[in-house]
């Protein structure tokens, strides 16, 4: 079964723990929604949904045509993911009278945990580095040419709404659960919807903050999306050198993209007192991964310029 990270805090009793799982999560639109599935082991072995089979009309007597869908098997494996809050004991002594010190160093260090996760959740590879595991861009490969890979054009274009629609419709099974983008496309979509005489509808999340939508889809933002991307022929060629961007769309969930931990999920471990100095240490670790369990429902649109 999988689990948000906000709804497996819920089965702990750990206080600390339920509080870096509320920072992370209430600043991320991905990690509000991306469930996790716990794995046993360090490695995942599963088949991506590729194509359906096909389906006929036959008269009597007529010889039937066997069709079967196609998979690819992928491999997704565990990485270590954390880092160490030290706080200083005299500082901790002294210091603490207004704001509880420890607190505050690991709540900054929960969402620099946030901040790495959505950053390896768009740009992981494997390839370039082997302790990443491998992120929306690889998984979906604006690289290669595909029936999931929306272009602008050839080597980019301005955004439109029609765009837009086509990214959208590119992902079957249902709409997709979350369109993703950079502030600068969100910028560009909020004028081409005021230019267009409209407003963005808007409806409030689980935390009560206002969440825009379009077509009923909620838009979130990544601030790790960059607006440098370079296209050649239809596809990205490189993240930098040009003034192009990515906005991807996809569904959440067991048989879509979906997240992968370690038993425990996310957690908070009080190593305690140091002895090379006077202080305490608190260290967050997660094994995480990413999965797309089918590639029809994901899709990317590149070469989106401004």
């Amino acid at each position: 079964m999988a689990l948000t990270l906000d709804e497996a805090a819920k089965l702990s009793n750990d206080m600390l723990l339920q509080g870096v799982v509320e920072t992370i999560v209430k600043d991320s639109p991905v990690l509000k929604q991306l469930p996790f599935i716990e794995i046993v082991g360090n490695v995942l072995t599963y088949n991506q949904e590729k194509t359906l089979p096909t389906i006929d009309f036959y008269d009597v007597g007529d010889t039937w045509t066997e069709s079967t869908p196609t998979f690819e098997q992928k491999t997704a494996s565990l990485k270590i993911m954390g880092g160490d809050a030290d706080v200083d004991n005299f500082l901790k002594s002294t210091r603490s009278n207004i704001q509880d010190l420890e607190a505050a160093v690991v709540e900054l260090k929960a969402k620099a945990l946030k901040d790495k996760f959505e950053e390896n959740f768009i740009y992981g590879d494997v390839s370039v580095n082997a302790k990443e595991f491998d992120g929306l861009r690889k998984l979906i490969d604006t690289t290669t040419a595909g029936d999931q890979i929306i272009a602008m054009d050839g080597t980019g274009a301005t955004l439109t709404l029609a765009k837009l629609d086509e990214l959208i419709d590119v992902v079957k099974g249902g709409k997709p659960d979350i369109l993703l983008m950079s502030r600068r496309s969100r910028r560009k979509l909020n004028a081409l919807v005021r230019a267009a005489g409209g407003m963005i509808e808007t409806d409030r999340d689980l935390w009560g903050n206002f969440v825009q939508l379009w077509d009923g889809i909620p838009i979130g933002v990544n601030d790790w999306i960059l607006d440098t991307h370079t296209l050649s022929g239809g596809v990205e060629t490189a993240t930098t050198g040009s003034d192009c961007s990515t906005i991807y769309a996809f569904q959440m969930g067991e048989g879509a993209l979906c997240g992968l931990t370690g038993p425990g999920h996310l957690t908070v471990e009080p190593i305690g007192s140091l002895e090379t100095k006077d202080a305490s240490r608190t260290r967050i670790k997660w094994y995480c991964s990413l999965a797309l369990f089918s590639s029809i429902k994901s899709a990317a649109l590149i070469g989106v310029q401004d």
